[in-house]
């Protein structure tokens, strides 16, 4: 256990390393440098990030003097760059000119593709991380591509769900690849299940019997559409949006029952503007509703969820509730605010990150 450290990704940059001992004032302590990656995972002293198409294991025992542990080349070897793009695994970016440009395009065409940073908390993870006692593994946002369960890494690609055995946690090894379905985009676990969310659904994975090779046991299909995800014990909450390369028209909530997860059923959709990241604690659902802000709702009532407050002003896309303190990633910086107490949830902090 790191104590209470922020791993906040700089997207194809690297990660900012923030010191949130105090939430009112936190720190950007350190930085560290790792060009083209998109996607973190902490486990103990442990960080695991792709690097272009590698990934990378770092010690981070001494957050300010991160040691590189190992690589393992071309794991990712189809990392798109952006619409239609594929990276050419023996080749990497190294360099590019900025410039301000401006792009014309027809209202039906693909859009343009962006990705913007991700978050990992490096503390006692909430219960849906908790497969082991030791050591502790980090709690990740619901837009994740990595996701660690006991010792396995497990990754999304834009077609493939890929396995690492970490048993030896400076030591990945490559276990097990499948393909999923066209444009996964996020993983989440939940106790002994994978929550896989693509274009086109959800689709979920049993790893109890057999953590390095995941048996799919449902899906839940919807109209095309962006699709983070994340579940309790009865219900997951699956987040549509519209644009960039989702193609779809749809921004909603879905809430889709659990109980049975060979056949997921929806009971509820929730009319939305763009909604991204999401996250949950007892009864205070957390939704980053694009440029309409965080949204917190009282979801008590499945079926009547009520809205008990809206941050507007704020761009978001991320959001991980964790000890009375949700951690919001906006396109300005990270947002934090306490929820202790439901009837004066404010914000204690904003931390500025430079792009």
């Amino acid at each position: 256990m790191l104590g209470n450290y922020i791993f906040l990704n700089e997207v194809d940059k690297g990660i900012h390393i923030i010191d949130n001992s105090n939430p009112s004032s936190p720190k950007n302590i350190a930085f560290i440098d790792i060009p083209g990656n998109e996607d973190i995972a902490v486990k103990g002293n442990t960080l695991y990030a792709d690097l272009y198409t590698d990934l990378v294991t770092l010690d981070i025992t001494d957050p300010l003097h991160v040691v590189v542990k190992k690589y393992n080349e071309g794991v990712f070897p189809y990392r798109v760059y952006s619409n239609g793009f594929y990276a050419d695994s023996t080749k990497i970016i190294v360099d590019w000119t900025k410039r301000d440009t401006t792009v014309t395009q027809d209202c039906a065409s693909y859009g343009i593709l962006y990705y913007t940073p991700g978050i990992a908390l490096a503390n006692d993870a909430s219960q849906a991380f908790k497969s082991s006692p030791s050591p502790a593994i980090g709690q990740g946002g619901s837009m994740a591509r990595f996701a660690l369960v006991g010792n396995y890494l497990y990754t999304v690609g834009d077609q493939d769900l890929s396995v690492f055995n970490i048993t030896n946690g400076n030591n990945p090894l490559f276990s097990n690849q499948m393909q999923v379905d066209w444009h996964v985009e996020t993983i989440y676990p939940f106790k002994n299940n994978l929550f896989v969310g693509s274009n086109n659904g959800m689709f979920i994975y049993d790893i109890n019997s057999s953590p390095s090779n995941p048996v799919k046991v449902g899906e839940f299909t919807h109209s095309r559409s962006c699709d983070p995800v994340i579940t309790d014990d009865n219900y997951a909450y699956v987040t549509l949006h519209s644009g960039t390369t989702c193609l779809g028209y749809n921004n909603e909530l879905d809430v889709v029952k659990l109980n049975n997860l060979t056949n997921a059923e929806l009971v509820k959709t929730y009319n939305l503007t763009s909604p991204l990241g999401l996250s949950k604690d007892g009864n205070l659902l957390f939704i980053c509703d694009g440029t309409d802000g965080l949204k917190i709702y009282d979801v008590s009532n499945i079926l009547n969820l009520q809205l008990l407050k809206q941050f507007p002003g704020l761009e978001t896309y991320d959001v991980i509730a964790w000890n009375k303190i949700a951690l919001v990633v906006a396109k300005d910086g990270l947002y934090q605010y306490d929820y202790s107490n439901v009837n004066n949830i404010h914000l204690v902090s904003k931390l500025n990150i430079v792009n």
